[in-house]
């Protein structure tokens, strides 16, 4: 008995509360400047060891169907989020639209403002930077655009590939493209650069989705998450980020 009070007094003096179960969620790399405050918001209400994976749509939704274990999936398409569940890696009851996203072009220099995607022919523009539109959805919406604007063939040979959004949107931060196409939420979300909505009757609707998956480890975080996001603090970050429902309008505010 005396031992086995001491035990507990010396661990109570010493030991250190375990960890909470990591909650791991991946989302398109379009989410990254929102995720930087949706995540600290979530965690003040209810502490949670958030793991966060950013990257490409279609290529985190192939780890997810070969056996990842992701808790939340965020994808840039709904038709990805559809793929896992098919697969059987996610749970079709939990699927919800969060966003449709919105195309633009940047630039790191003036005169971002007035560019469209038929202004890309100019052959001041040596490197254009778009997603990979084999498994990038914002990459394929880049696509569309260009071949809506008649240029595609023109600017082909001039065209980088980013992995993702992300990289595509880093590649003309760094200077190594002149112009890329991306997601508006990584616009809203640079200091610098100047940039222009492109008409979304160009390219097909990006509607943007979650899953709660089946193959994590902390499902009822997960859930919490999904829930979060769309509640009213949740739904007020993805709007500062340009992350709209379909119907919405963004605005620059004054």
């Amino acid at each position: 008995m005396r031992v086995a009070l001491l035990s507990l007094l010396l661990c109570l003096a010493g030991c250190k509360a375990a960890p909470p179960e990591p909650l791991r969620v991946a989302a398109a790399a379009d989410l990254a400047h929102a995720f930087a405050e949706l995540g600290p918001a979530f965690d003040a209400q209810a502490p949670v060891n958030l793991k966060l994976t950013l990257g490409s749509t279609g290529l985190l939704a192939r780890q997810i169907t070969q056996g990842a274990p992701f808790d939340l999936f965020l994808a840039a398409n709904v038709s990805y989020v559809d793929q896992v569940v098919k697969a059987g890696a996610c749970d079709g009851r939990t699927v919800k639209t969060y966003a449709r996203g919105r195309l633009v072009i940047w630039t790191k220099g003036a005169g971002g403002a007035e560019l469209t995607p038929a202004s890309l022919r100019d052959a001041r523009f040596k490197h254009i930077a778009i997603a990979n539109p084999e498994h990038a959805p914002y990459g394929k919406a880049a696509r569309d655009a260009l071949t809506r604007a008649g240029v595609w063939e023109r600017v082909s040979e001039r065209l980088v590939y980013g992995e993702n959004v992300q990289q595509t949107f880093e590649l003309a931060q760094s200077g190594n493209a002149d112009v890329a196409i991306v997601g508006l939420s990584l616009a809203i979300g640079s200091p610098s650069g100047t940039w222009s909505m492109i008409d979304e009757a160009s390219y097909a609707p990006i509607d943007q989705a979650l899953v709660v998956c089946t193959r994590g480890t902390n499902e009822a975080a997960a859930r919490r998450l999904a829930a979060f996001v769309s509640a009213p603090e949740g739904r007020a970050i993805l709007r500062k980020f340009g992350f709209l429902m379909p119907g919405e309008a963004w605005a620059l505010a004054p």
